[in-house]
């Protein structure tokens, strides 16, 4: 699955590092686990409101219902965990804490590199939690890029996509589950790693739609919230809307960024250097200063926008 690669890492990064600051569970003990990997005892979890500084906290209503969930929430392997969230769903239907339970699968899933795996357990999360912007970024993107032409519920999940990544948005300040007493610069980081996977996503999806002028605008958005931790993907995509628009400076001056911005010898910057390199010789075959016509010929074609998000 590609979204655990370049941007997916430093997105279960970001929520990793918002683990750490969660601490140790207050005494009281009824309270779910962080957006990332299983700490070895249950943290202080809430939901913050920044506006009024009120917090949620999602708790057990029932003894019985915490200890279910403390066994199921220990399982490290994704497919017994999984397992173990649909046991604990189906003897607790109305508990809150079943969205932790999936959400908690969809991550060990990621890490698996379980696409289909990812969108199960993160709709799952999602019906159990609809605001939570953590599994509504993670299967947004995770549809949009295993969606391929000849799907034939292709529009239906890209239109899922859109709609999740657009709600991940909506919910950043209300629907984030953060500890108590978590770091605000995580917590920050983990707001810009999610807007930045949602961004990306929505050029992602208009790219497969061929609306090269929405995918430019939100792929730039994309690059201006992750401009403290830039991504050569990033800049790639952006460069690939912006050649497609016929906008080739711009074009250029991206996938100059992407080649400075990934790693030697990776895929990633044999992309951005193909991509460099039919730019520039695209502008050298440009008509005379003065003339704005676009060059009638192109050397080559672009890479394709949803294909450079590998290992670095």
């Amino acid at each position: 699955m590609r979204s655990t690669a370049i941007l997916g890492v430093v997105f279960l990064a970001a929520m990793a590092s918002l683990a750490q600051a969660s601490g140790q569970a207050p005494a009281q003990s009824t309270t779910p686990p962080t957006q990332g990997s299983a700490p070895t005892q249950t943290p202080s979890n809430v939901q913050a409101t920044p506006a009024t500084g009120s917090h949620r906290v999602l708790q057990a209503k029932t003894q019985e219902e915490l200890k279910a969930y403390q066994d199921a929430f220990a399982k490290t392997d994704p497919a017994q965990l999984e397992a173990a969230a649909d046991d604990f769903a189906a003897k607790y239907p109305n508990s809150e804490l079943r969205a932790s339970l999936y959400q908690r699968a969809m991550n060990l899933f990621a890490q698996s590199n379980d696409t289909e795996k990812v969108i199960i357990t993160g709709r799952l999360a999602i019906a159990a939690d609809p605001t939570n912007p953590v599994p509504l970024v993670q299967v947004a993107s995770a549809l949009a890029e295993s969606t391929h032409d000849t799907d034939l519920d292709r529009e239906q999940r890209l239109a899922e996509a859109a709609k999740d990544a657009h709600a991940a948005i909506d919910n950043i300040d209300t629907g984030l589950l953060v500890p108590a007493n978590a770091d605000p610069a995580r917590v920050e980081a983990a707001k810009h790693s999610i807007l930045t996977m949602a961004y990306d996503t929505l050029g992602m999806v208009d790219m497969n739609k061929s609306d090269y002028a929405s995918a430019e605008q939100n792929l730039q958005k994309a690059v201006d919230v992750n401009k403290g931790n830039p991504e050569a993907v990033l800049y790639l995509r952006l460069s690939v809307a912006q050649d497609k628009l016929k906008q080739y400076p711009q074009a250029l001056d991206s996938a100059n960024k992407a080649v400075q911005y990934s790693k030697d010898g990776t895929p990633a910057q044999n992309l951005a250097k193909q991509q460099q390199e039919r730019l520039q010789k695209l502008i050298s075959a440009q008509a005379p200063a003065g003339n704005a016509a676009a060059p009638a010929t192109q050397p080559s074609q672009s890479p394709s926008p949803t294909s450079p998000r590998t290992p670095h």
